[in-house]
């Protein structure tokens, strides 16, 4: 599977119990919303493998599955880092001015004046937004995701253009 063809929607932060059962912390709007998807893709590096999701619980910190072929916590424990994603053909389009983390990582970053700010790394939820990593060779700058900082984001010109100054 082309990663271009995937959509990550979280990922496996550690292993539940003895029995193969996974943690898995969702960057999803609702975490059980993975549990939507009957098969899962885990990958790591750009290598990808297709998993049957048999169960899954909420937690009181994220979820935890248990996944086909994943039956004891060696196993389990081999995946902890993996990405978790589903093919983008089953991912709902995102409404007007919402957009998949995902397809915002690597995106180009620059503020008002046209100075380039680096790319963005990742994304993290800080509870009263999104936060964008944008890292360039020297610097690393932590913005809220939040229409007062991020004026536009132009997925096919793979820019995003900010309120945000170099020195921040």
């Amino acid at each position: 599977m082309d990663t271009q063809d995937l959509g990550v929607l979280g990922y496996v932060s550690g292993v539940f119990g003895i029995r193969g059962w996974l943690r898995v912390h969702a960057d999803t709007e609702f975490d059980d919303s993975l549990f939507d998807y009957p098969v899962w893709w885990l990958g790591r590096n750009g290598e990808w493998r297709e998993y049957r999701l048999e169960e899954g619980a909420a937690q009181n910190k994220g979820i935890t599955a248990k996944l086909e072929g994943v039956d004891d916590r060696d196993v389990a424990f081999g995946l902890r880092g993996c990405q978790v994603a589903v093919p983008r053909a089953q991912l709902p389009a995102p409404a007007d001015g919402e957009y998949y983390w995902n397809d915002l990582v690597g995106l180009a970053v620059f503020n008002r004046a046209g100075e380039s700010l680096g790319q963005v790394e990742s994304l993290f939820e800080t509870g009263a937004s999104a936060v964008i990593v944008v890292r360039d060779t020297d610097t690393k700058h932590l913005i809220p995701f939040v229409g007062v900082y991020v004026l536009d984001v132009d997925l096919p010109g793979k820019r995003l253009t900010v309120d945000w100054e170099r020195d921040y």
